[in-house]
């Protein structure tokens, strides 16, 4: 694990190692989407994994997907961060907000104006989703007209620069895991014959313009981006087409000298060895299935450059220390990962809470 433990900058950031803290829902925030004391302690408790990549944000009413989720659109919002990226600073860490806008990965029960969502077409995903009354089917979304299209692109860049006046180092633009920039990527959500639909570089129009606004935003050192290809959450399929079309757009993307690409992996080892060839900035491998003592696999082997850590970070907040000094770890309660309180959430032992006892 030689080289988990060496230095790297990244963006804007000086990083100690190559550990880094993997976004995950927790659904804990205020009703309007304000993030409080809670969260900023549950961030801070973990900053010394270096890089926190936080929960997805939604950056509009339509944008949101979930109950409890954080937003950073309003106000209320960036004060609530503010607390957030104050204490995970004070603490030694940097923080990515991840902007995320769902699309059709939602239901009118669970967002404020309780209306349609939106996505690339007309095509439901076909799953379920939890809302205040149970768990219900996700409704036919609306489809995005041109000028809605450019008016999200432009919410993606307001939410962007909210996270910089909230205080965080940077944003990671979430485009995976079947939420809105992913449909536009699909073969199977998206079926427009207009400029946004059909071809490769047509389906990955949207994900760059979100990009490219972002960079002319806040500069492209405070610019991340997430992909996910071949993962089929939301329903989500990229077709025959789906190497070449995340070939095209990672070769894109490095144009814009992004501060990172951040990649969740499901075992296409060309594809990943082929992103790694185009994409020379670093980059972020989370690799699904992977075992405690295969953690700097890809780094050892030259296919990524920070290891970005999920369930183990959730769960030991001293993920780092315990790695090093080859401590157990504490097990996560897959009953508390989302909505709640303090339970399963900021009440995980540290080495030294456990040596109090």
């Amino acid at each position: 694990m030689e080289k988990l433990w060496s230095p790297i900058k990244v963006g804007n950031m000086e990083l100690n190692h190559r550990l880094a803290m993997a976004p995950m829902t927790r659904s804990r925030t205020q009703e309007d989407g304000t993030p409080g004391e809670l969260e900023a302690q549950y961030y801070s408790q973990r900053a010394s994994l270096g890089l926190l990549i936080t929960e997805g944000a939604q950056l509009s009413d339509d944008g949101q997907g979930y109950l409890w989720s954080p937003g950073i659109y309003t106000e209320q919002h960036i004060e609530g961060w503010k607390k957030i990226t104050d204490s995970v600073h004070q603490a030694g860490g940097y923080l990515y907000i991840q902007l995320m806008h769902v699309g059709r990965m939602s239901h009118p029960e669970n967002t404020p104006h309780h209306r349609q969502p939106v996505a690339p077409s007309a095509i439901a995903p076909g799953v379920d989703m939890f809302t205040a009354k149970g768990m219900q089917n996700i409704p036919v979304p609306r489809a995005l007209s041109k000028e809605e299209i450019q008016t999200t692109i432009q919410e993606f860049r307001q939410a962007a620069a909210a996270a910089i006046a909230a205080g965080a180092d940077g944003v990671e633009i979430h485009g995976a895991n079947g939420y809105l920039i992913n449909q536009f990527l699909g073969e199977n959500s998206n079926t427009r014959t207009d400029e946004y639909g059909g071809s490769i570089e047509n389906r990955a129009r949207f994900a760059i313009e979100v990009a490219q606004a972002v960079v002319d935003e806040i500069g492209a050192d405070k610019t991340g981006f997430r992909i996910s290809p071949h993962t089929p959450l939301g329903g989500i399929e990229e077709g025959e087409q789906g190497p070449d079309l995340y070939r095209y757009l990672t070769t894109e993307l490095a144009k814009l000298n992004l501060a990172y690409l951040h990649m969740m992996h499901l075992g296409n080892e060309e594809l990943l060895k082929d992103i790694r060839s185009i994409w020379t900035n670093p980059l972020l491998v989370n690799r699904a299935g992977r075992t405690l003592e295969n953690i700097s696999t890809d780094l050892d082997n030259g296919l990524a450059d920070l290891v970005p850590v999920g369930v183990w970070a959730l769960a030991n907040p001293d993920l780092v220390e315990r790695l090093q000094t080859g401590a157990p770890l504490n097990e996560a309660n897959p009953a508390t990962f989302f909505g709640g309180g303090s339970e399963g959430y900021t009440d995980y032992p540290t080495l030294k809470a456990l040596e109090k006892k």
